[in-house]
Parts: structure tokens; sequence; C-alpha cells
């Protein structure tokens, strides 16, 4: 999929546990959020893991799009409920965000 708009790109697609217990927030691409590349990125690479503190079974199940309690891969939209397409599913995208904004990082 193209990163064609600013929330494929931008935006989280998904969160994804690493080995150590820490985050890192992927776009639409499985790119960390923010890079614009086809290129393989190696996380490790990058400062761009986190503790995201509280995400037990309860919350990736209110962040899944699945509502799913894995906490290994939570994704937020799939290409049937993409935000852009749809008042609704932005909104719920938006009530995610909202979920995620308030939580702690170290």
């Amino acid at each position: 999929m193209a990163l064609n708009n600013y929330i494929a790109a931008y935006l989280p697609y998904c969160l994804r546990k690493q080995e150590d217990g820490r985050y890192v927030t992927l776009n639409r691409e499985y790119k960390p959020v923010g890079f614009i590349t086809s290129d393989w990125i190696n996380y490790d690479d990058y400062p761009v893991r986190a503790n995201i503190k509280g995400i037990g079974p309860s919350t990736a199940r209110k962040l899944s799009c699945h509502s799913s309690d894995d906490t290994d891969d939570i994704f937020l939209y799939h290409d049937g409920c993409n935000p852009v397409i749809d008042e609704d599913y932005m909104s719920d995208y938006f009530e995610k965000l909202g979920l995620l904004a308030k939580m702690q990082v170290e």
C-alpha cells in the first residue's frame, strides 16, 4: 500500500511489541510513523521503541480494530475500516488515538 495520505504515513496503524517488551508504533507500511521509505527498516537502528504503560489484554481489545486482546500486534484499523473512507471509521480511529494519547511512555 502506498503512503499516499497523512494518516497512512504519520499516524499509527499498529503497535508491535518487541522482544524487550517495548512497542514500535508503525505506519501503514510497517515503518515507524513518519518514515516514508520502501527500504527495509531495522527498528534497532533507530530510537523508535517505547515502553507504553498499561497495555494489557483489556486495553489491547479497546485499541484493536479486531477487538483482539493480543498485546503483541495491535492493529488500530485495517483496509475494511480505513479512517479515510468513512466518517464513522474516522471517529472510531480517533477514539483509539485518544486512549493512546493518555497512556504513559518511557
